[in-house]
């Protein structure tokens, strides 16, 4: 017999696929994606994949924080936002990012997440304040790419021929300025989460959590300044991308490299 979870993964996977491909074909004619088309086919994918991953999280025993589950929700995440970013700003095209990243991320959590790969009971501000710190993963994760796009973006207007993927791709204006919405919506996130992990937390810097803290720590500091160079001196273009793909490594650096270690390699 066919599982729920099975056939809730089926469903959003076909969601994915339909909204990502009229958005493709109609990016290919030059017409105008029907916004609210797009956004029935996404939520209801959204709406499907978050069932899956609230089976997949939420369990008798606590939350589970297997690292395919926080692939399976920040990939969501991420394609939310994407989505509500495009209902103010010309970018529905990145959609044709966060669609198959969102499939790929549902798909790793519902196949290779395992049950017993579970942390201790947390208390509520405990999940909470990990809650926060992937959401603000997600975001700041989706204004690295926003700025890898910009750097090939960049690069390939000042060629003649441009490349086609290229032409798919919102006006390099709209593209910077969702960085920044993306930056600092992000930073705000980060900024109440490390808050929020301060007041929360026991023992801080003794439950395997001083080396996250620590490069969040730097990371905050380097898109707070990336931030004020912005809205006090210009910054903008390359050095924008620079700071931006810093800021990113040093969090990855400190979240994902720790996780990988302890729970992948330690089996803790």
């Amino acid at each position: 017999m066919i599982s729920l979870p099975l056939v809730y993964t089926l469903l959003a996977l076909l969601a994915y696929s339909a909204a990502f491909w009229y958005l493709f074909m109609q990016l290919m004619s030059k017409r105008h994606p029907n916004h609210g088309l797009m956004g029935i086919l996404l939520g209801l994918g959204l709406i499907l994949h978050a069932l899956v991953l609230s089976g997949d999280m939420l369990t008798p025993l606590g939350v589970n924080y297997d690292v395919f589950n926080l692939m399976s929700f920040t990939s969501g995440l991420m394609l939310l936002l994407s989505l509500l970013f495009s209902s103010y700003r010309p970018v529905m095209a990145l959609n044709l990012i966060g669609i198959p990243v969102a499939a790929v991320g549902l798909i790793l959590g519902f196949g290779l997440s395992q049950p017993n790969q579970l942390m201790t009971q947390n208390s509520l501000g405990v999940d909470i304040h990990i809650l926060l710190s992937l959401s603000a993963y997600a975001i700041l994760l989706m204004a690295t790419l926003h700025a890898v796009l910009l750097w090939f973006q960049d690069r390939e207007l000042k060629k003649k021929q441009k490349r086609l993927w290229v032409n798919l791709l919102p006006p390099f204006q709209a593209m910077e300025s969702l960085l920044f919405d993306s930056l600092g919506i992000g930073f705000l996130m980060l900024t109440i989460a490390l808050g929020f992990g301060f007041f929360t937390i026991d023992n801080f810097f003794a439950q395997h959590l001083a080396h996250k803290t620590v490069f969040s720590i730097i990371s905050w500091f380097v898109y707070g300044a990336l931030l004020i160079g912005h809205y006090k001196l210009g910054w903008r273009g390359q050095k924008a991308i620079r700071f931006t793909l810093i800021g990113f490594f040093l969090l990855a650096l400190g979240f994902i490299g720790s996780k990988f270690v302890l729970e992948m390699i330690l089996g803790r």
